[in-house]
């Protein structure tokens, strides 16, 4: 044993023992491992002790757990110094702790007659062998964490810091001289003053965000043109959350919101000004740069309602008979094709061209090189299948 404390329970043991001979076989049950499955709860363990036959005995030890009354005395006790939490949380248990409680008439360690061994053997020594060699491995679960010495007197561990932190909250307040009362004007006066001076006139509204300072380049600093788009998507956002009382942005999802980000630079496509933040963007939501570039077209045909085209790109659904069943018709009587029907897309086959049907009852244009399924918006959006086909 290395504390002191694993040790004066081992020699507790050894003293309320009438049979050495047992104490040694326990003890080298102990040693070979023969202990199995260990549960410590409030007054009592449990384990299972490998013996001579193939089926493990069931052993237990009872302790007698502490009074209400007799926890207090030890928690006052140990809330009267500070060390003594310190130690305690440090899995440390004071011997001048345990000297205090004892002289308080509160024993931690077993007396006679407090600790009580049974076991599911024929053997009715007291204790037999088995129950010894948990007794022993109990003395090395203590001598690892005190507290289980605490647990089985009856109280765990989160239980018995909460109660000593209060008291020692309370002990240090006694302790503690009042504070002279703080300069100013006390908060239940201030709320009964009847007349307040009018506030000033908020900040006009600029007509416009403006836009934002030159941002150098330098070697080994953040990316000029990327600080110069978050400067002025910033700028956009406050003007519009100042005039509307609204964060337009506020609902997009992480991917929603890249996307909407890439879409407001002027230029299109992935262009040498706009391949870093596409490269930044699409990074930073676990997607390509040709990925954010579809979303991109996708976002700009939706026009104003950006996030549609994005819905219309990503999302597939069944649309109600209408609409959808009118369009092929349609597409057959202004000379096209019979288009494939899958969903809510129509698409020609073999061909170029597709068209989505979005849950605004709009239709958007796709288009494709012909024999591959990679499909890009093209056109704006339109009332009429036909119309959407038609480049304006």
């Amino acid at each position: 044993m290395s504390s002191w404390w694993g040790t004066a329970w081992v020699e507790a043991l050894e003293a309320l023992s009438l049979d050495p001979a047992r104490l040694a076989r326990g003890r080298s049950y102990q040693q070979a491992g023969h202990v199995l499955s260990v549960h410590v709860t409030p007054g009592r363990i449990i384990a299972y002790v490998q013996g001579s036959r193939p089926r493990p005995y069931r052993t237990e030890l009872r302790l007698q757990t502490l009074s209400d009354t007799d926890w207090s005395q030890f928690l006052d006790e140990a809330a009267a110094q500070p060390g003594h939490i310190a130690a305690l949380l440090d899995k440390d248990m004071p011997h001048s702790l345990v000297d205090a409680a004892a002289e308080a008439g509160v024993a931690l360690l077993p007396a006679r007659g407090d600790l009580l061994p049974s076991c599911s053997c024929p053997d009715s020594g007291r204790p037999c062998k088995h129950a010894a060699a948990l007794c022993y491995e109990t003395a090395v679960l203590l001598d690892k964490d005190p507290f289980v010495l605490l647990l089985m007197r009856g109280k765990a561990e989160r239980e018995l810091l909460e109660e000593l932190g209060h008291r020692n909250a309370a002990h240090t307040a006694r302790e503690t001289p009042p504070a002279s009362p703080a300069p100013g004007v006390p908060a239940r006066e201030a709320l009964t003053v009847r007349y307040l001076p009018p506030l000033p006139p908020p900040l006009q509204v600029p007509p416009h965000p403006g836009t934002p300072p030159a941002y150098p380049t330098a070697p080994g600093r953040v990316d000029a043109l990327c600080l110069d788009h978050l400067a002025t998507d910033a700028a956009a956002r406050a003007h519009t959350l100042l005039t509307t009382g609204h964060d337009p942005v506020a609902h997009l999802t992480a991917w929603q919101d890249a996307v909407r980000r890439a879409a407001a630079r002027p230029t299109a496509g992935l262009t040498a000004t706009t391949r870093t933040l596409y490269r930044d963007l699409a990074a930073a939501t676990g997607r390509t740069p040709t990925d954010l570039a579809r979303a991109v077209a996708a976002w700009r045909q939706g026009g104003a309602a950006g996030v549609m085209g994005l819905s219309v790109l990503e999302t597939v659904w069944d649309p109600p008979a209408g609409p959808f069943d009118r369009a092929r018709p349609a597409l057959a009587a202004a000379g096209y094709p019979r288009f494939q029907p899958t969903h809510n897309h129509l698409t020609l086959p073999g061909g170029s061209l597709q068209l989505r049907f979005g849950q605004d009852n709009r239709w958007y244009a796709y288009e494709s090189d012909p024999g591959r399924d990679d499909w890009w918006p093209r056109g704006e959006p339109k009332d009429n299948p036909v119309s959407a086909l038609h480049r304006d």
